[in-house]
């Protein structure tokens, strides 16, 4: 029997299937399960014991409109079939009997699942297999599972919590990349545990969750549930998701032809990444900390005399009397109107660090306390860190009221001192919510959502009240929290080669994750230990540097790889707890390499400003694990310690003490060129690179396009195109980007776009829309 149902009225399909709007509704076993497209290749998939929750729309950060159009619903004997042009999903008719043996019968007797089952099945519309769920689960909490416990963070007029999960097929040779942030040093995820939560404490570091898993098989699942959520990818053939709690369980499956279409579909369901001001693609100069308006105007004058390009100055956190005074102490700063407008003037945006924390005593505490806008415990106490923190409660930005008041103290005690830009620390919050409670809820439930709550906050003001672009600096995300003008970074992270080393995956796995601008503490944030020797005799000379480094023999050794790293990363921003921070703080061997990848840095300024247009565009991220751009290539499925940077450069750094070169691979299908030496070289092999102390290794594919500025101090300074070089090889397209980097001009369409367009045959490089002068002057062919 086959019946053929649309989704655009009330139909009966069968006795189980109703579609309603744009859900198709099944019955199974006195479960709900829901199918609700969003575009012809993303279809979300609910399935609950209670029909309300599996009806009910997304959950925060979701921001997407279902979408049915071109859907159609098959109902056979074999079950339920819906189907678009680009996918089909098939929920498998339950079949009584089939091959049970006698001995799971007598388990039965003891022992059950949670949730009836439901074997569903997610194809390409040509067949291709993508993903293969087997099984799903919503448990009561209890004491066999070990989960009892958390019925403590409930209370009595709360929704029931349910522990809920998910299990699908894990072929062999899949891998899965993204999840947030997880600092234990690995890219694919098969084989590790993913523990999916924001934890100061974390192994290797501070993680943060983005529930966005993506495949090297054509597709991406993007999980909906913002409570602590372990995912086991790869075990027993399995990949499982389970979540502390929830009421359903529900998730995204996005199939793309290409990984770019993913992060399409998870623009289109979480929000756009805006174009940030110009000056987050330039250099951040950061420190903990400046502790004077002096140091601070010390720090750009040093800049500006020696000539050297930088864009944004960093007040760290206790320039204030009391955490959440929100005040600045006079006699350290005793006119920051002013020293705002001389850094203006000397072409210096600054940002200042405000924590959601307020401190017993300060002059807001007893306002938010009265008005209920702490995150607290059940009777109402605000939460803290006593005895071992004493910086106070945060604030509850979840709540509307909180989030506007909050916004506007910054505004009216910060902002309007001439700041320009918002470091959000704290934004996991750092007092835990589970146990406690948050406006929209207990904070189990719903305890990764803080960061985009916060950052909105923060956003939502900025669009309001200042005629500028926001910038939020944010040690957290959730999914939706890009849209919110945020660049993300990894912490408190420390100061060795091991985490430097780590650091490169884990930026990798964010950025997969569909959260573009993510960087790092160059350098690492912790404090230098008093001696450290290395195995290898240092590269660089610390002797002029004591002062600063002490006994760390390496130390300039180890930032000067570090700064080449960050000099190919979305956002590039020293910091750390060192007395100095500066280019020339790290001794007279080290300066001269710190100063050739701070100029690199703007010379790229036109091809990165312009990559950020794309991410704008696509919401794919431009700092991208090989298996995006070469996932024919088997050999990089799990390459670690290198990527491409855009569509042009692949950067491996150098991360062990005392190298000078190194095993770069180089992926097949294209020619490669050696950025330095211009060499050409096949792809598809491992090649031995040189990188003395003062080199990177660098490589360009073959058929790239490369526009180059000339020197500017800053991104406000009009900056000409030096060149535009092309590596011959291949036939390409390069789309350069311009607008006046600092309003929301370009949403109206005030840009400047140019498509650049090389033809390898005819030797031949031309240009589409605004001319950007004569491309024959321009251009630079190597090789020729």
């Amino acid at each position: 029997m086959l019946r053929l149902c649309g989704v655009a009225m009330m139909v009966i399909c069968g006795a189980a299937a109703v579609a309603q709007d744009t859900q198709l509704v099944l019955d199974r076993g006195g479960s709900t399960i829901v199918f609700e497209p969003y575009a012809p290749n993303i279809i979300r998939v609910t399935l609950s014991l209670q029909k309300q929750p599996a009806l009910a729309p997304p959950g925060y950060g979701f921001t997407g409109t279902p979408n049915a159009a071109g859907w159609s619903h098959q109902h056979t004997d074999e079950g339920d079939t819906y189907r678009s042009e680009r996918m089909s999903v098939t929920l498998a008719a339950n079949k009584p009997g089939g091959n049970v043996l006698p001995t799971q019968l007598d388990i039965a007797r003891y022992f059950n699942g949670s949730a009836p089952g439901a074997h569903i099945t997610f194809s390409t519309a040509e067949g291709t297999r993508l993903l293969d769920m087997q099984g799903w689960a919503m448990a009561v909490p209890n004491h066999k599972d070990g989960t009892a416990g958390v019925l403590n963070d409930k209370r009595p007029s709360d929704a029931p919590f349910y522990q809920v999960g998910a299990t699908f097929a894990s072929p062999d040779d899949e891998h899965y990349y993204g999840l947030g942030q997880n600092q234990e040093g690995y890219l694919d995820h098969r084989g590790h545990t993913v523990e999916c939560w924001n934890n100061y404490t974390a192994t290797g570091g501070p993680t943060f969750c983005v529930p966005l898993m993506v495949t090297n098989k054509g597709y991406g699942v993007l999980w909906d549930n913002p409570s602590q959520t372990t995912i086991q990818p790869g075990f027993n053939e399995q990949t499982r998701w389970t979540s502390q709690v929830g009421d359903r369980v529900s998730f995204f499956v996005i199939a793309g032809g290409k990984t770019d279409e993913i992060y399409e579909g998870y623009r289109l369901l979480t929000g756009s990444t805006p174009m940030l001001p110009k000056a987050a693609y330039g250099f951040i100069q950061c420190k903990q900390r400046y502790s004077t308006q002096e140091e601070v105007m010390a720090v750009a004058r040093g800049y500006r005399e020696r000539r050297l390009p930088a864009d944004v100055i960093v007040v760290d956190w206790f320039y204030y009397s009391k955490m959440g005074q929100m005040d600045m102490v006079p006699s350290n700063w005793p006119d920051p109107v002013a020293m705002n407008k001389q850094l203006h003037a000397m072409g210096f945006e600054t940002m200042i660090s405000v924590w959601p924390r307020f401190e017993k005593g300060t002059r807001y505490y007893d306002l938010v306390l009265k008005n209920g806008w702490f995150e607290h415990l059940a009777d109402g106490t605000p939460m803290d860190g006593l005895p071992y923190d004493r910086a106070g409660s945060d604030i509850d930005t979840t709540n509307p009221a909180a989030a506007k008041w909050f916004w506007e103290a910054v505004r009216d005690n910060i902002i309007s001192k001439g700041f320009d830009s918002i470091w959000a620390d704290e934004t996991e919050p750092d007092l835990p919510p589970n146990g406690g409670y948050f406006s929209i809820g207990p904070g189990t439930r719903y305890y990764n959502v803080y960061p985009l709550f916060h950052t909105a906050a923060l956003y939502d003001g900025f669009r309001r009240d200042v005629p500028h672009r926001a910038l939020i600096l944010s040690r957290d995300a959730y999914p939706g929290a890009q849209h919110n003008g945020a660049i993300f970074w990894s912490s408190d992270i420390y100061a060795n080669w091991d985490t430097l080393r780590r650091q490169i995956p884990t930026g990798l796995d964010v950025t997969a994750s569909g959260i573009a601008y993510w960087g790092n503490d160059i350098g690492g944030w912790q404090y230098l230990p008093a001696v450290h020797h290395p195995a290898h005799p240092p590269l660089l000379d610390a002797s002029d540097a004591r002062d600063n480094v002490g006994g760390y023999d390496d130390y300039p050794e180890l930032y000067t790889r570090w700064f080449e790293y960050g000099a190919f990363q979305p956002n590039f921003r020293t910091h750390g707890s060192r007395r100095y921070n500066e280019v020339w703080s790290y001794g007279k061997q080290a300066e001269p390499i710190l100063e050739k990848y701070l100029r690199l840095r703007y010379q790229l300024m036109p091809y990165i400003y312009s990559l950020g247009y794309q991410t704008h565009q696509t919401g794919a991220p431009y700092m991208r694990a090989l298996f995006m751009d070469f996932p024919q290539d088997p050999k990089v499925a799990d390459i670690r310690d290198e990527y491409m940077f855009g569509p042009a450069f692949l950067v491996a750094p150098v991360t062990e003490q005392g190298a000078i070169s190194r095993m770069v691979y180089l992926p097949g299908g294209t020619d490669w060129y050696n950025y330095w030496t211009k060499e050409k070289v096949s792809g598809g092999q491992t090649v031995q690179v040189s990188a003395p102390i003062d080199t990177l290794p660098l490589f360009v594919r073959a058929g790239s396009i490369l526009p180059l500025g000339e020197m500017v101090e800053n991104t406000g300074q009009v900056q000409r195109l030096a060149k535009i070089r092309v590596y011959p090889g291949a036939n390409s397209e390069f789309t350069m980007y311009q607008d006046d980097g600092k309003t929301y001009a370009y949403e109206k369409g005030t840009s400047s776009v140019t498509t650049l367009h090389w033809d390898d045959g005819a030797g031949k490089l031309t240009q589409q829309g605004v001319s950007v002068g004569s491309v024959d002057d321009l251009v630079e062919v190597v090789g020729r």
